[in-house]
């Protein structure tokens, strides 16, 4: 399944709205996502999984990729 993750690039740093990043990771559940990025230092603020047309539209994003650990 593939995830997309809502993340602010440092965990020490209140989290603001238009510094909010995504990443695509590919995984078998959110616990599962976020073990992979657990140590990349990240302050993750939700993970949500993409299916249906949801995924079409992502899959239009010049910007996606999915991250692979």
């Amino acid at each position: 399944m593939i995830f997309k993750v809502y993340y602010q690039e440092s965990n020490t740093e209140v989290p603001v709205r238009e510094n909010t990043k995504t990443l695509f990771i590919e995984g078998e559940s959110v616990r599962d996502v976020r073990s992979k990025i657990a140590d990349r230092g990240f302050n993750v603020e939700f993970v949500q999984e993409v299916t249906g047309a949801h995924l079409d539209y992502e899959l239009q994003n010049e910007d996606y990729k999915v991250l692979e650990k």
